[in-house]
């Protein structure tokens, strides 16, 4: 049975965009890019909310990383060969292979995926990320924690939600960075 992991870049304070919307403090370095890289490797399938699926379909496009370094041109490769549903009640099209739009989020859909698939699932963006937290679908979560405090804005993390997790990995990089990798507790 395939994984579902959350994962997602976030301030000190818990977000993952500032109160203007703003990532820009979160744009991981080489060394945090080829470590994500690693752990994207193993992601069949991307589960996104409309507004994550904008952000996240730059990759899609050649001709704007044709010019990039090859840990960016890697990642492009990693996402591109993986499948995408995008949930949106509005998103008419999408402008990226392998990629098809569903309506609602419905979690007996995500659970026969999940027991269907080979390779793991990721959940992205934390809006979509929270209905598959309340689910009790997702069974591992990524955070990769920035030094820098934003006062609010998106966060990363569902309000409301009791989640027990055990921390499975962790590590520091040279940026600030710390990666904190928990699986969802069994108790």
């Amino acid at each position: 049975m395939a994984k579902l992991i959350y994962s997602a870049i976030t301030s000190l304070d818990g977000y993952v965009a500032d109160e203007d919307g703003n990532f820009d403090w979160a744009e991981p370095d080489e060394e945090v890019h080829r470590f994500v890289n690693d752990l994207e490797r193993r992601v069949g399938i991307y589960l996104y909310g409309r507004r994550m699926y904008g952000v996240m379909v730059a990759w899609e496009n050649p001709a704007t990383l044709a010019d990039q370094p090859p840990f960016i041109q890697d990642y492009a490769e990693i996402w591109q060969a993986a499948d995408k549903v995008v949930y949106s009640k509005t998103l008419q099209t999408v402008s990226s292979a392998r990629t098809r739009i569903e309506r609602d989020f419905d979690p007996a859909a995500v659970r026969q995926m999940k027991a269907k698939a080979g390779p793991d699932i990721s959940v992205g963006g934390p809006a979509l990320a929270a209905q598959a937290i309340k689910a009790g679908l997702v069974d591992e979560c990524h955070l990769f924690v920035s030094p820098v405090v934003v006062g609010g804005g998106n966060p990363s993390l569902p309000n409301h939600v009791r989640w027990n997790l055990e921390l499975v990995d962790e590590r520091s990089f040279p940026n600030g960075v710390v990666y904190l990798h928990h699986r969802t507790a069994t108790r």
